[in-house]
């Protein structure tokens, strides 16, 4: 374990240990301390985005069992907050032996592993649950994927069922698809013993997230959703979200249904972002993740409070309130290992965003470093709002254009 910074925790305040310190754990660690509390943030690896704003910054292997449950009865944290996909999970549940006040861990540890398996989150909603899904199928081989295909006909999406949100997904639209997308997955998939979901491929008007905010109080556990999300993400991977996005009366009725009875299941407080599948009236789970993630950026623009300041008052057990301010859009730019920024001169940037946020009421996000934490190199997001959603698109697009002039493939 390394100690990237040498100063103590202040007291009296409440201590909350982030582990995972990327770009979003960044945002949650303000949003902590706005509120009063000291943060510890951990990761694997050294000036993760997190440590530069924490009051205590750690390097530790999150997936070292022994190391995690060390550092959490060293530091005394009163809450755990679990922002990466590295974590022992088993670790948490037995991390607090010895502890003088066992810390609250959010999401719980069972949350945060089944976030990491799709196998056991698709079976939790499906066959525990009853939610309606696509229909679904797992494989561990490629000749047992190949059997799948020819049961469940094409196309078919194939995704790892651990891995990194996007990684290793394929469309299977003829049976020589299968064994490239079997070798796809498996080299994104984040396990030793390969496995994939494969799903029937269904024809949806819509893919959306309702960020549900699940809170305690002295009446008992209780949900608060914000506006519906809609997002798409285009063939260069840019992720494009919009909030509001209108569905029938019925459609949000069911899609608020199988965000409760899913966060409700998963326990804990804090954000979860729930995707859905929409088709008229008929709405699909496809999956829920338990934290801020980037779908939700744009919220720091549309509603008073972003999903960062949500997730930190709900773990903290303070109110909180989910209303929209504003119509909004933003599109999240990724890149990949090949990828630059550029330009090299300071004049030059300042000048290209002098043209982004020459756009009305736009903003940016920009992002400098491969994210350690989850594996994606983020490089910029452009957020815009306006009276309505068409005109916030419009601005988000036309911001994120001008932000591509600051890198290169």
């Amino acid at each position: 374990m390394t100690d990237a910074k040498n100063a103590p925790v202040p007291g009296p305040a409440p201590i909350v240990m982030l582990l995972g310190s990327g770009e979003t754990s960044r945002e949650l660690a303000l949003a902590f301390q706005r509120l009063g509390a000291s943060v510890v943030a951990v990761d694997r690896y050294a000036d993760a985005p997190a440590h530069l704003v924490a009051d205590r910054a750690l390097v530790v292997k999150m997936n070292d069992r022994d190391a995690l449950a060390a550092v959490i009865a060293k530091e005394q944290p009163h809450f755990v907050v679990v922002e990466s996909g590295v974590v022992a999970t088993d670790a948490l549940a037995v991390a607090t032996d010895g502890v003088q006040h066992v810390p609250m861990v959010f999401p719980t540890p069972e949350a945060t592993r089944l976030s990491l398996d799709r196998e056991g989150l698709r079976r939790l909603a499906a066959d525990e649950l009853g939610l309606p899904t696509a229909p679904f199928w797992f494989a561990g081989s490629a000749a047992e994927l190949a059997t799948v295909a020819e049961h469940a006909g094409f196309p078919l999406t194939v995704t790892p069922v651990q891995g990194a949100p996007g990684d290793g997904v394929s469309v299977l639209l003829r049976a020589e698809d299968v064994e490239p997308a079997w070798n796809r997955a498996v080299a994104a998939g984040h396990t030793t013993h390969n496995r994939v979901m494969a799903e029937t491929v269904v024809d949806v008007d819509d893919e959306v997230t309702l960020l549900t905010v699940r809170t305690t109080g002295p009446t008992g556990p209780a949900v608060h959703f914000c506006e519906v999300i809609g997002r798409r993400t285009a063939e260069d991977g840019t992720l494009s979200t919009w909030q509001p996005h209108r569905l029938s009366p019925a459609a949000l009725d069911a899609a608020k249904s199988i965000a409760a009875r899913i966060v409700n299941s998963l326990g804990g407080r804090g954000v979860f972002g729930v995707d859905l599948l929409v088709r008229g009236d008929e709405v699909y789970f496809a999956t829920v993740r338990p934290r801020p993630d980037d779908t939700g950026l744009l919220t720091a623009r549309t509603q008073r409070l972003s999903e960062f300041e949500l997730h930190a008052r709900a773990v903290l057990g303070l109110s909180v309130d989910t209303i929209m301010v504003s119509p909004g859009a933003a599109e999240v730019a990724y890149g990949g290992a090949d990828t630059t920024t550029q330009p090299a001169d300071p004049g030059e940037m300042l000048a290209v965003l002098a043209e982004a946020l020459a756009v009305a009421e736009s903003d940016v996000r920009l992002f400098n470093r491969l994210d350690e934490s989850d594996g994606r190199y983020r490089l910029g997001a452009a957020l815009a709002t306006a009276p309505d959603v068409t005109v916030a698109r419009d601005r988000a697009q036309r911001t994120s254009h001008v932000l591509r002039k600051l890198w290169q493939s």
